[in-house]
């Protein structure tokens, strides 16, 4: 699957808040993934910055005026609405949203979303207290009700001194909203993709944990890409650095026993289930209730007992089943090995002793072994790139 930004069309609303700083780097961002990026400026945005800033970075003219000779909405008031793909106005102030919400075309970006039929992201920017008024959370639930996706905001500390619920989102949170609004009819639209992540920890004492190096971000990667593709994404994920992913519901576990319910539970009524966490093989048979003192002996033995295996533990016929093999020697042999002892439909190894690959990294390098017996081998590729290039199996499978 290709980059879901490349050549799309997207019409970047820029409104009067100190939040449109973000914006200059999201224009960025959009236009390093080749996407064709078009500002609509408001005349409160033209305050703070100007329009050389963004055409410098997206390499194309920016709209300011409905009625200014030399813009196409000058001969074409809709041209904009019409090439759209999507419509993200960021920020969006109190203001820019109460007309919207009641219909207003007084410039050209409230013409533009009006006149257009593409879906429409509104990213709030204003003080907590202005976000909170009732008469912007009844224009909200109008947008919404309307089809709009409200993005945000957030919390956090505001331009006014205050703290409190107005922040606009994050460039790359709102690149997020947009791969996820722009794949809603994608491949896997009507599935449910359940991913597991990161590695589990089994207790010792209060303080201890057994554990492992998963990062989880080869499963976060997967559940990005499902909900690219426009599957509804499920993640059961031990404990991570990561935030959630947008627009991904996420189970928080600890133990190789939470983490098998969690699963099972989610996998009731899922199209596919991708088993990208480290789940531990072992864990304390018995936890001491308080720490563990260092001066209470010399040695100290923890006896363990074996975990279930979760992919056994999930018989559902219908159900595609991914797993994952990392291995520090014999890959190839151990990876089909798992594939035939759990049953599974798709087995992605990796050799966790590379230099550019693996746990910590962004990237990794995998081998794709399948029931049939044939090998893919994937080059060095970004771990979103890994998921789709699985998911593009999951696809086959499901249509199969």
């Amino acid at each position: 699957m290709p980059n879901p930004l490349e050549n799309r069309q997207i019409a970047l609303g820029v409104t009067g808040s100190i939040a449109c700083f973000k914006s200059v780097d999201l224009a960025s961002k959009l236009t390093q993934q080749r996407a064709l990026v078009d500002v609509i400026m408001t005349r409160g945005a033209l305050k703070f910055l100007t329009p050389l800033t963004f055409s410098s970075i997206t390499h194309r003219d920016v709209v300011t005026d409905i009625f200014a000779p030399s813009s196409e909405l000058s001969m074409d008031h809709v041209a904009l609405a019409q090439r759209a793909d999507v419509v993200l106005i960021a920020p969006a102030t109190a203001n820019a949203i109460a007309k919207l919400a009641h219909g207003l075309a007084d410039d050209a970006l409230t013409t533009t979303v009006l006149a257009t039929t593409a879906p429409v992201i509104v990213a709030p920017a204003m003080d907590a207290h202005m976000f909170d008024n009732p008469a912007t959370q009844e224009n909200v639930r109008k947008l919404e009700s309307r089809g709009i996706v409200v993005a945000g905001p957030a919390e956090g500390r505001l331009a006014s001194g205050l703290t409190g619920k107005g922040r606009m989102l994050e460039p790359a949170e709102l690149i997020a909203h947009l791969r996820m609004v722009l794949g809603r009819h994608g491949d896997l639209e009507g599935r449910k993709v359940v991913v597991s992540a990161g590695g589990t920890q089994e207790p010792i004492d209060p303080v201890r944990v057994i554990t492992n190096r998963s990062s989880g971000k080869m499963g976060f990667a997967v559940a990005e890409a499902a909900r690219d593709r426009g599957a509804t994404a499920l993640v059961v994920s031990a404990p991570t650095a990561l935030p959630d992913p947008v627009g991904v519901h996420v189970v928080h576990v600890e133990t190789a026993l939470q983490m098998r319910d969690a699963v099972v539970h989610a996998c009731a009524d899922a199209d596919a289930l991708v088993m990208a966490a480290a789940v531990a093989d072992w864990r304390p048979v018995s936890q001491a209730t308080s720490k563990v003192k260092k001066g209470a002996s010399e040695s100290w033995s923890v006896e363990l007992t074996k975990n279930p295996d979760i992919l056994a533990a999930i018989n559902h016929e219908r159900l595609v089943k991914v797993g994952f093999a990392a291995e520090s020697e014999e890959l190839l042999a151990n990876a089909r090995s798992k594939l035939i002892g759990k049953g599974l439909d798709l087995i992605a190894a990796n050799d966790i002793t590379a230099s550019d690959g693996g746990f910590a990294s962004d990237d990794n390098r995998v081998l794709l072994l399948d029931k049939a017996g044939a090998v893919e081998e994937l080059p060095l590729m970004s771990k979103y790139e890994v998921g789709n290039r699985i998911l593009d199996r999951v696809v086959a499978l499901l249509t199969r």
